[in-house]
């Protein structure tokens, strides 16, 4: 009878401190998926991704605790991660805007050709341009919005050829991730091929694609730097003639789940200079990606002035029928327009 009592407490006792180590912040910490479709080695995975882990995993001291998977390593494809994360699949996710088309108007009227020429200063001002228009909650429901980011404009990255001006561009099929850089191609008479990011390097190892439009930074993120020869830069010090936009999002009942002293380690890595933060990765990045590119010998040639101008019109076409689309979709479009323009007054490199 003594051994059977025994047994008994002995049973309790552990099913009390199964209970007790249990909930989401035990002992043993609290595990957060993230999912993204870079590579382990792209800049963001390595140098704005692990860092950011590693100062919530110290922050937490260790009772939270991130779990990365790059190269969309938990299955599906670019397109799908923003519904991964509002449906608990993943944690957390680092989405593109331009893999899930027209899905986020409001937000996606940021990758216009705005005076700006640094990702840094356009992620923050992008943080602030979500904040004033509340689109956590007008676009973004179901998730939570922790950073948000935009990486530099887009140059002209090619597999066999030269491009020194507009008129080079005619016929070649050019692959775009913004429907933005689309209409600018399409005006100097390319064949633009809009393509999810993970589809890219594919679509250029087939030869379907001459090249691509991309920033620096993801030339090399996406793992592709090898197939390309020849690249052709607007004047650093111009505009930008648009660029895409980015998303780390949470799911809202793992944050909700959390003790509030976990969720204030959250809060403390996330907004307006985590923003910034990333802005500043893909910055340094994409000097490291051009640099790399001219010690393989690879082929640089710029687009004169003159050319550039010739995209200035297009360019304002692009904004005018963003606006009508906007306000199609019962939305104020030039008023969304203006909103961002004054965030990167107010925060961005304005020129």
């Amino acid at each position: 009878m003594t051994k059977h009592v025994g047994y008994l407490l002995g049973i309790a006792a552990m099913a009390i401190l199964a209970s007790l180590w249990g909930g989401p912040a035990a002992a043993h910490g609290v595990t957060l998926k993230v999912h993204h479709a870079l590579p382990a080695d792209s800049p963001f995975h390595t140098q704005f991704l692990v860092a950011w882990a590693e100062k919530v995993e110290s922050e937490s001291a260790g009772r939270l605790r991130i779990q990365l998977f790059p190269a969309l390593r938990m299955g599906g494809g670019a397109a799908q991660l923003f519904d991964q994360v509002k449906d608990g699949a993943a944690d957390l996710a680092w989405i593109a805007a331009a893999d899930t088309p027209a899905r986020f108007p409001a937000f996606e009227a940021f990758e216009l050709s705005f005076a700006t020429n640094g990702a840094q200063g356009a992620s923050r001002a992008l943080w602030e341009y979500a904040r004033v228009n509340d689109l956590a909650r007008k676009e973004f429901r179901g998730v939570r919005l922790l950073a948000v980011a935009q990486h530099g404009t887009p140059q002209l990255h090619l597999r066999s050829h030269p491009v020194r001006s507009l008129a080079d561009l005619a016929g070649l099929k050019i692959g775009s991730i913004s429907r933005a850089t689309s209409t600018l191609l399409a005006a100097a008479k390319a064949n633009p091929v809009e393509t999810s990011s993970d589809r890219l390097r594919e679509a250029l190892s087939k030869g379907e694609l001459d090249g691509v439009a991309l920033p620096w930074e993801a030339v090399t993120a996406l793992a592709i730097d090898e197939l390309l020869k020849h690249h052709t830069e607007a004047d650093a010090q111009s505009p930008w003639l648009g660029s895409g936009v980015y998303v780390l999002a949470m799911n809202p009942a793992t944050y909700k789940s959390l003790p509030d002293d976990l969720r204030k380690v959250i809060g403390a890595n996330s907004g307006a200079e985590t923003s910034a933060w990333i802005g500043k990765v893909f910055d340094a990045s994409a000097a490291s990606a051009r640099k790399l590119a001219a010690d393989r010998g690879d082929g640089f040639d710029t687009l004169p002035a003159t050319d550039l101008a010739k995209w200035k019109a297009p360019a304002q076409t692009v904004v005018a029928d963003r606006i009508k689309d906007l306000d199609q979709r019962g939305l104020k479009g030039e008023q969304l327009v203006e909103s961002a323009r004054a965030s990167l007054v107010q925060y961005g490199t304005v020129k």
